[in-house]
């Protein structure tokens, strides 16, 4: 075997000892490669990362931290004194595995939503908590961690800068979803319409169960496994979770795009005098926002991929001087990827590096 290829359960060999044991449950997954990566830009202070996925990702070889490493099968054994798990798979995955991780003595942050209503279970978005200044009391042994969903931290960051300055009175969103939200099957089915539409074939709709390639549709057909109603639902029982009624919550739509990633958002903020754009831009700025001029290139779900900021621009309402329009586009994966690494951080307080458990 080559000496650069390493089981995903072996520590590296320059690995100091005091790091923590993390692993990453659905490895292969989009979610689950966007972890590993967030993992390595922040630094985290791993010396072992287990790859972990079912039977379809086996095998597969995978980059990490400049060498390759192998995706194991889920085992009880696997999480034994593992520190920090990450459940980036699907949510039935998630549901099979998690109470054997909490047995372990593993803490869990839970990207596939399976565990919000878990008793105990806590909505997490670290970039709103430093917004309203919240301190999380750091736990011994915490419950589940479930990252907010990307457009609830959208809004909610966006919402919350715009309301120290103009106090909000209403805001409506109209939020275009990308496949990457179902994973590489979603991804794989809209290329696979594309495809199709242009040679004049049967279109596949096993996760859609609706033309969305060239189209935008506002529900999914009945034989899908997912529907547009419940990820608004979600959005906005995160967005009262972390906001803390601090702002008002946005009436939305959700709508399928013909896009393989990245979230883009149509926000309307209502005000109950005259918007001052100069000001409410102003507030705006700050970490993870980045303001996009009239002069610069317009913010699109492509230029914002690979990026923890949301690429975000203001412009007046042409029929209403006491509303703004803001067009925000953000990488979905990354803004998922990045709550979930940076609320592991803020756990890492409790435990002792090294832990032998």
């Amino acid at each position: 075997m080559n000496s650069n290829v390493k089981s995903a359960g072996v520590a590296h060999a320059d690995a100091a000892a005091g790091f923590y044991r993390v692993a990453i449950v659905g490895a292969g997954s989009l979610k689950g490669k966007e972890v590993a990566e967030v993992l390595e830009q922040r630094n985290f202070p791993s010396s072992e990362i287990k790859l972990l996925d079912d039977d379809e990702a086996l095998g597969q070889l995978e980059a990490l931290k400049d060498e390759v490493t192998f995706i194991q099968s889920i085992r009880s054994e696997q999480f034994d004194h593992v520190d920090f798990t990450f459940f980036a798979s699907d949510a039935e995955c998630t549901r099979k595995n998690w109470k054997q991780v909490m047995t372990a003595g593993s803490a869990i942050v839970d990207l596939s939503y399976a565990l919000e209503d878990e008793a105990g279970a806590t909505v997490r978005a670290p970039w709103i908590e430093r917004q309203l200044s919240r301190t999380i009391t750091p736990e011994l042994q915490p419950a589940p961690v479930v990252t907010a969903h990307p457009i609830s931290v959208v809004l909610a960051l966006l919402l919350l800068r715009i309301n120290t300055v103009a106090p909000l009175r209403r805001a409506v969103a109209t939020v275009f979803e990308p496949a990457s939200e179902h994973g590489q099957k979603g991804m794989d089915e809209l290329h696979e319409q594309t495809v199709n539409l242009l040679s004049f074939q049967q279109l596949p709709k096993n996760i859609f169960d609706v033309q969305v390639a060239f189209n935008l549709v506002a529900r999914y057909g009945e034989n899908s496994p997912s529907k547009l109603s419940s990820v608004s639902e979600r959005i906005v029982k995160h967005f009262r979770a972390i906001t803390e009624g601090q702002v008002p919550v946005p009436s939305m739509q959700i709508l399928q795009a013909p896009i393989f990633h990245g979230h883009a958002v149509s926000l309307n903020v209502q005000f109950d005098g005259v918007a001052d754009l100069a000001q409410i831009s102003h507030a705006l700025v700050g970490e993870h926002v980045s303001l996009i001029g009239t002069t610069e290139e317009a913010p699109s779900n492509v230029n914002a991929a690979g990026q923890s900021d949301m690429l975000v621009s203001v412009t007046p309402d042409a029929a209403d001087t006491n509303s703004i329009w803001i067009w925000a586009t953000s990488d979905n994966l990354r803004v998922a990827a990045a709550t979930a690494v940076e609320a592991a951080e803020s756990m890492a307080a409790t435990r002792p590096k090294g832990k032998i458990q």
